[in-house]
């Protein structure tokens, strides 16, 4: 299946907990102002990929903690980015996923876009605002944006955060 990509990072420590394989898919609808990736917005930018060949990537990599999916906008190429998602769950990796679309949005479009947040752990969701910019928090670039936890989500019918884990 294809996907339109604009970039991979094979050992990221930034977008989300631990080793990840993060994919920046191209083509974002948002457009956010003081967006830290604006050259990811053209939907015809990028590169066009074969999951496979990224599939093969997360299995290259035996250190890898998880799959994060970013960009760009993940949930506008939702089948490609299930595909990515279902086969690090395949692995035992868990699955992070950014969206400038709010969680509640989400919700209401469509079967891929719900499937697609089933296969993923944590969802950093809303659009980045440049007013609340802050380089002081965790995995995520303005105040406005959560980190939910989705599987806490599904079990408990509400939306609860992600909180990095108390050693």
């Amino acid at each position: 299946m294809d996907i339109r990509v604009n970039g991979i990072v094979q050992d990221s420590i930034v977008d989300g907990p631990g080793l990840r394989l993060a994919v920046f898919v191209q083509g974002c609808s948002h457009r956010c102002p003081g967006c830290h990736n604006p050259d990811t917005h053209d939907p015809t930018g990028g590169q066009a990929m074969d999951t496979a060949q990224i599939i093969s990537q997360l299995a290259e990599n035996p250190l890898l903690d998880g799959l994060t999916l970013s960009g760009g906008e993940p949930f506008e190429q939702p089948a490609a980015c299930l595909a990515l998602a279902e086969a690090a769950r395949a692995r035992g990796l868990n699955v992070w996923a950014y969206s400038g679309y709010p969680y509640e949005a989400l919700l209401g479009m469509g079967e891929t876009v719900q499937q697609l947040l089933r296969a993923c752990d944590v969802l950093v969701d809303g659009p980045f605002v440049l007013s609340q910019r802050s380089l002081e928090l965790d995995f995520r670039g303005s105040a406005n944006q959560r980190l939910i936890d989705l599987v806490q989500t599904r079990r408990q019918g509400r939306v609860v955060l992600w909180e990095r884990a108390a050693w």
